[in-house]
């Protein structure tokens, strides 16, 4: 009964965000008040919420405001070894050591100390469009060529939380590996995109 109580009032909202009461881009309400409103526990308007956020229908993180996202528009990322345009939000920086596969990639021991850092790349609007970690070892240096290969993946918890989806979103992951003048390896990247909205040119 429960359940069929969560799922009544996520169609109700869904309703709601359908006939424009709730516009794309807008703030949605909270649980908290979803429940005042329709008179049902915050139990039931929470779970009623975050199963409008699974179906892609709201965005944001976890206990901070939602919005109601926009329809997805797919849009193509043409050269993905090209500068970002637009903004930059969150950036993050270690020094880990390369397990095997990543020493695979950049083509050193196991074990060697590498530099990552992983920028959040925003849409002109300010809303994260994607996650891209780049390794390196020694000094960051210029590149002359890159090779590129797109896959499948799922988004973890922390990609999630950072684009604002729910975890397990079906994601494009796009392997990006520089290449300097002599063709050895400058840096490995993996660039995470949300798959309902970009496809990959290349």
């Amino acid at each position: 009964m429960a359940e069929a109580l969560q799922h009544r009032l996520a169609a109700q909202l869904l309703q709601r965000i359908q006939d424009g009461t709730y516009p794309p881009g807008s703030d949605f309400p909270s649980y908290r008040s979803i429940a005042a409103q329709h008179g049902v526990g915050h139990g039931a308007a929470y779970r009623a919420v975050q199963i409008l956020r699974a179906a892609g229908h709201l965005e944001g993180q976890p206990r901070k405001v939602l919005t109601v996202r926009h329809p997805a528009g797919v849009r193509t990322l043409a050269d993905p070894d090209a500068e970002w345009p637009y903004g930059r939000g969150e950036t993050e920086r270690s020094r880990p050591r390369a397990d095997d596969d990543l020493a695979l990639r950049l083509g050193c021991q196991a074990g060697t100390q590498v530099s990552r850092e992983r920028v959040e790349l925003l849409d002109p609007d300010g809303r994260p469009a994607m996650l891209v970690t780049s390794w390196w070892r020694g000094r960051r240096r210029a590149h002359a060529t890159a090779r590129i290969s797109v896959g499948l993946h799922r988004a973890t918890a922390d990609e999630a939380h950072l684009l604002g989806l729910p975890t397990g979103a079906l994601m494009l992951l796009v392997d990006r590996t520089r290449l300097d003048a002599a063709g050895a390896v400058a840096e490995v990247a993996d660039l995470i995109l949300p798959a309902d909205r970009w496809t990959v040119g290349r």
